[in-house]
């Protein structure tokens, strides 16, 4: 079988260099009525898309190299102790490669099961397992992050234990969470329906 030709326009554009990346939380504007610090109780400090599918509408859309139906890439940075807090993805696996630090992964409704990743090891989520991870070096952490997507096309949905609303209620007032809930936020996760 012949190989497929490429050129050096057509690989640039699968290319992603981490000294250009942006982070997601790029996109946050405080004037949302959200402050920056309550979104990195959701997500990690800073999450570095890398690839997605080309139709993909979901937050890591910005991603500079669009490729593939059900993949999305990306580096979750964290300095010590930081982490999301308990969620799950609903119809997404998500795994995580430990580039550098080391992270505590916590997985079960209320996070009782946890291992550690030190650089080099690797964990995979089921979809729909809740599920939070925190740098617990005393180094900027990195994790290589990969969502399987349900379908092509689809987006991720992910789902908060109502623990974190709280959480953010206490530190950030009410409004915060409401204004979460109203831009698509969910703090159901773990909970029966």
């Amino acid at each position: 079988m012949k190989s497929v030709e490429v050129s050096p326009e057509e690989m640039a554009a699968r290319t992603a260099r981490f000294s250009e990346l942006r982070p997601y939380s790029d996109q946050h504007d405080e004037s949302s009525g959200i402050p920056a610090k309550a979104m990195e109780k959701l997500t990690a400090h800073r999450v570095y898309p890398v690839m997605v599918p080309e139709e993909y509408t979901g937050r890591s859309a910005m991603a500079p190299v669009k490729a593939g139906e059900r993949v999305v890439l990306a580096i979750a940075e964290c300095p010590p102790g930081d982490g999301p807090g308990l969620h799950n993805h609903e119809i997404t696996t998500e795994s995580f490669f430990c580039l550098q630090g080391k992270f505590e992964v916590t997985w079960g409704d209320n996070g009782e099961h946890m291992t550690v990743l030190e650089p080099m090891d690797f964990v995979s989520v089921p979809q729909g397992v809740m599920r939070a991870f925190r740098n617990i070096s005393d180094e900027t952490g990195r994790l290589f992050v990969t969502i399987e997507l349900g379908e092509p096309g689809s987006n991720d949905r992910v789902a908060y234990h109502p623990n974190v609303a709280d959480e953010l209620e206490e530190e950030f007032g009410e409004q915060t969470v409401e204004t979460l809930k109203k831009i698509g936020f969910k703090f159901d996760g773990g909970v029966a329906g």
